[in-house]
């Protein structure tokens, strides 16, 4: 029955992309759609430009389960609107937001650091671990889109005259570490991070507020493009992300397209299975499979006979 179901479905790609939230919601799906649906699914290992680029130029991978879509804004509308992509769900998780942090004890210290605009004021609170007479502002790594924004932004804010150099983290684990070492040190911390994740609710870190206006055109044209000449200072966008799918895979995977759309993932249910993952080193793939072992909460993403495929396999 198995062979049969999964002739059906045929080859199934998604991307499985470089932080732990996107690594668990991809092995969610491939489980998913493996065990329930009868697919061969490919996990295609990315970070969020590359993987975007792969999918619009190339159709492969077919899924991104979390794209931060502020990253692509006008290339998402443009593939959506000439029907290379859809966006299959508009939310899948409850909540979500990006930006610079701090640690809470340390603005209950300064409580006039509420804003991004005021932390720039005191470099001096903040040393960079390479030269303690700047401050140190932490970007994300090589190929994020967060890494494009936080150097025009840099530059916008004209952030080096003010006493700060960037702290470049190389990888995902190199970013999560630095939060994890100032977090377990009591030391100062400033930097991109966003939300929900295990690090920003067990280092108790509070997102910035800014008092610069968001000009929506200029993000779209310059901030988010890594050949922009002339970055003007702006807030950052409010975050969106999706589940994005090429118009291919609604179309030869209706079932698939359903589920995905139904795949939305409470605050409290992300909290838990990342602080899973952390406190075991787990990788996404053990992190998906105690989630769906754990958890009635996808049961009601897909019908029944899925659901008992899906608990036959766990």
């Amino acid at each position: 029955m198995a062979p049969v179901a999964m002739a059906e479905c045929g080859d199934v790609s998604v991307a499985e992309m470089n932080w732990a939230s996107a690594e668990v919601i991809a092995n969610i799906d491939s489980f998913i759609m493996t065990e329930g649906y009868g697919c061969n699914v490919e996990l295609i290992p990315g970070a969020t430009l590359p993987s975007f680029t792969s999918l619009n130029e190339k159709g492969r991978p077919q899924v991104l389960p979390e794209m931060w879509a502020n990253a692509a804004a006008l290339l998402i509308d443009q593939g959506v609107s000439e029907g290379r992509m859809e966006v299959l769900n508009e939310a899948p998780f409850a909540t979500a937001g990006e930006g610079y942090f701090i640690p809470r004890w340390l603005q209950e210290a300064n409580p006039e650091l509420t804003t991004v605009e005021a932390v720039l004021s005191r470099p001096d609170l903040f040393p960079h671990p390479e030269d303690d007479a700047r401050g140190g502002i932490h970007t994300c790594p090589a190929g994020w889109g967060c890494e494009i924004n936080t150097g025009n932004l840099f530059r916008a804010f004209d952030m080096e005259s003010k006493g700060w150099d960037l702290v470049m983290t190389g990888s995902g684990a190199g970013l999560d570490g630095t939060i994890a070492k100032a977090g377990q040190r009591d030391e100062p911390w400033f930097g991109y991070y966003w939300t929900p994740t295990t690090l920003i609710g067990q280092y108790d870190m509070v997102l910035l507020d800014w008092e610069t206006g968001f000009d929506g055109e200029h993000w779209d044209a310059c901030i988010v493009n890594a050949e922009c000449t002339d970055p003007k200072p702006t807030r950052w966008t409010e975050s969106r992300v999706v589940s994005l799918a090429t118009t291919d895979f609604s179309t030869e995977h209706p079932e698939l397209a359903t589920y995905l759309k139904k795949r939305v993932l409470k605050d409290a249910e992300i909290g838990q299975i990342l602080s899973w993952k952390a406190d075991n080193q787990a990788t996404g793939e053990d992190t998906a499979m105690e989630f769906l072992a754990t958890s009635d909460a996808w049961k009601s993403w897909v019908p029944a006979d899925v659901v008992a495929k899906v608990e036959k396999a766990l």
